[in-house]
């Protein structure tokens, strides 16, 4: 049989020969099937699977429900009409594992392949074999990993992979401002703010190549985006390099920025300003841990009872 295309960034898709694969309809089904491949390079328990999926069913029940997923899994792929080597399943009585000889196209796969060939390596140095397939990574997430899905395992891969993506983006961005590519580097910055509308780091780098692509009145505006971005998410005001690049480029004076950061100058605001920003963030910090102290001390406080009162409860 043909080659499965399989799609895990944003709507979960199967596709064979450009035509939508049905059978995976089910939440369930396309949760198992994003777990095995997103972990491809190792077999799983039945036991772990049926406990990550269905952790709140008694284990028989669990149990059953993992075989009649994997039985509707299997249908959908089509692997009862193929040979044992070309099967994308390798299902055993107590493992279950992916085949990774089957021909099957995987965005999450080259997603990952991209980011180990260019791990380690600044963006501004990248080659073009490199440069290349982070594009392409760039242009794979075409969503967050598994849209719908809000089990606790599949909302800490979403994130791992978010903050993949915008690592891409980064190097991306760099590579463009190293090789004066400015359409492309603003394009890849504003990318990066729909995620993190805060990140005063990329907003330094588009007045940068706003400036550089000679809009200096978008420069000016991107520096205004980033002060209500940072009052608004996080209490505080753009820092003294983000002022002074703003400075340098209101004085159409701007030299010498470069990706490790504008050139500091003699900061504009008093020096009590940086202490007050500091005293918000400490401030912000603070009441973060206090909740996250209250939040242990009653987890702890409901383990406790739970465990009174099963030594209490008489045995049959």
């Amino acid at each position: 049989m043909s080659a499965l295309s399989i799609c895990l960034f944003g709507r979960f898709n199967v596709r064979r020969d450009e035509q939508v694969l049905t059978g995976f309809e089910a939440h369930k089904v396309q949760e198992l099937c994003a777990h095995l491949l997103l972990h491809r390079d190792r077999p799983h328990p039945r036991e772990e699977l049926a406990t990550l999926l269905w952790g709140d069913s008694p284990s028989v029940q669990a149990k059953k429900q993992l075989r009649q997923t994997l039985w509707q899994l299997q249908s959908a792929l089509g692997q009862r009409a193929e040979s044992a080597d070309s099967r994308v399943l390798v299902v055993l009585p107590e493992w279950v594992s992916v085949n990774t000889k089957a021909d099957v196209w995987l965005d999450v796969a080259l997603f990952d392949h991209a980011l180990a060939h260019a791990r380690g390596i600044a963006g501004r140095d990248l080659d073009r074999e490199a440069v290349g397939e982070l594009r392409n990574a760039a242009d794979l997430y075409r969503g967050d990993f598994l849209e719908g899905c809000y089990q606790d395992w599949c909302l800490f891969e979403r994130e791992r992979l978010q903050n993949a993506y915008l690592s891409v983006l980064d190097k991306l961005m760099d590579y463009c401002e190293a090789h004066d590519e400015c359409e492309s580097g603003l394009a890849y910055g504003e990318a990066i703010l729909r995620y993190d509308r805060a990140r005063e780091r990329t907003h330094q780098r588009l007045m940068y190549l706003r400036f550089r692509a000679g809009d200096r009145a978008g420069a000016l505006r991107q520096y205004e985006r980033c002060a209500a971005a940072l009052q608004e998410e996080l209490g505080v005001r753009p820092g003294r390099r983000t002022v002074a690049l703003c400075e340098q480029i209101r004085a159409d004076q701007l030299d010498g920025w470069a990706a490790e950061g504008p050139p500091m100058r003699a900061p504009s605001e008093p020096i009590t300003a940086s202490l007050s920003e500091a005293a918000a963030r400490l401030r912000q910090l603070r009441a973060i841990l206090e909740q996250l102290e209250l939040q242990l001390e009653q987890g702890i406080e409901s383990v406790d009872l739970a465990l009174r009162s099963r030594r209490h409860t008489p045995r049959p």
